[in-house]
């Protein structure tokens, strides 16, 4: 084995061990654990400490600088909840308990949608738990194709999907996996994509949070082409771990929509304000982690495109 492969080997079973070791404690153990790595990490290491405040000061100015360290704290927490929900999942839900588990919102026009046999694009943002959501999507019955970056580690990578797809969740690669995507449409299959990710300086510009964000234009190039609805969904967690509320908040149908939904940016904005009154709602939910307002365009183009 080359050198690199030993050591991506080595931190896959540093994460092994660390995941059986939470897999092995109480989850309400694992809570506690979370609220102290969360205080590791926010005060004390100050991870992204910047890219955090800056994006809360600019998405919540009425905010105090103590309210924001607080809700940077949440945001932590949250984050090694997830990992947490993540590795008991498997074990704790299945198809006899999942109502113990999962509330289930606003699904009759979407379970139509599923069931109705036409292509359909479920997009969510880094909010709540993600993860948790295809995959009981797919014990309810309504696998998904999900869009993911394939991690560095390709261990790690093959260890994730193995738990995204042990429900009959597909995983497609971000990067080279178009033709795939547009094979699944075409079959009627249902698309699940994280729709709040930097689209580089030509991507299509949108306002999120009162600022402009690149978002990438191929969620509602895919939905337009296709004649495929478009459902804008959380999983968010409501109090305890691993209990959570999958919502369908809202449905945009190339069928049904007026002329204002007919362009790639104006789909782009729909959805990327139906996520942002999502994560409004319960910003300590959200992955505040992102340089997602980066802009690298060039002023002159900038200023064209704000006239």
């Amino acid at each position: 084995m080359q050198p690199k492969r030993i050591v991506e080997f080595l931190v896959y079973l540093a994460v092994r061990v660390l995941i059986c070791l939470v897999q092995a404690m109480r989850i309400e153990t694992g809570q506690g654990l979370a609220r102290g790595l969360a205080w590791l990490f926010c005060d004390l290491l100050r991870v992204r400490a910047r890219v955090v405040d800056d994006n809360l000061a600019h998405a919540f100015p009425e905010l105090s600088k103590s309210r924001r360290k607080q809700l940077a704290r949440q945001m932590w927490e949250h984050l090694f909840l997830l990992v947490l929900e993540v590795a008991h999942a498997p074990r704790k839900i299945h198809e006899t308990n999942w109502r113990d588990y999962v509330s289930l919102c606003g699904q009759d026009r979407l379970v139509r949608l599923l069931l109705s046999g036409r292509p359909t694009l479920l997009v969510t943002a880094h909010f709540g738990n993600f993860e948790v959501a295809g995959y009981v999507l797919a014990i309810l019955g309504f696998p998904t194709f999900t869009v993911a970056r394939t991690l560095d580690n390709p261990y790690l990578d093959h260890f994730l999907n193995r738990f995204r797809g042990s429900t009959g969740q597909q995983i497609i690669s971000k990067n080279g996996g178009y033709e795939r995507i547009v094979q699944a449409l075409a079959k009627g299959g249902t698309m699940s994509l994280l729709a709040d990710q930097y689209g580089g300086p030509k991507g299509c510009w949108v306002e999120f949070f009162g600022r402009p964000a690149s978002a990438h234009k191929a969620i509602a190039l895919l939905a337009l082409d296709n004649d495929a609805p478009l459902a804008v969904c959380a999983a968010r967690r409501t109090g305890r771990p691993l209990h959570l509320e999958l919502r369908a908040v809202a449905i945009a149908d190339p069928r049904r929509s007026d002329a204002e939904l007919s362009s790639v940016r104006d789909l782009t904005q729909w959805y990327t304000s139906r996520l942002e009154e999502i994560i409004r709602r319960q910003p300590q939910q959200y992955w505040w982690l992102h340089r997602r307002w980066k802009d690298t365009r060039q002023p002159r183009r900038r200023t064209k495109q704000a006239a």
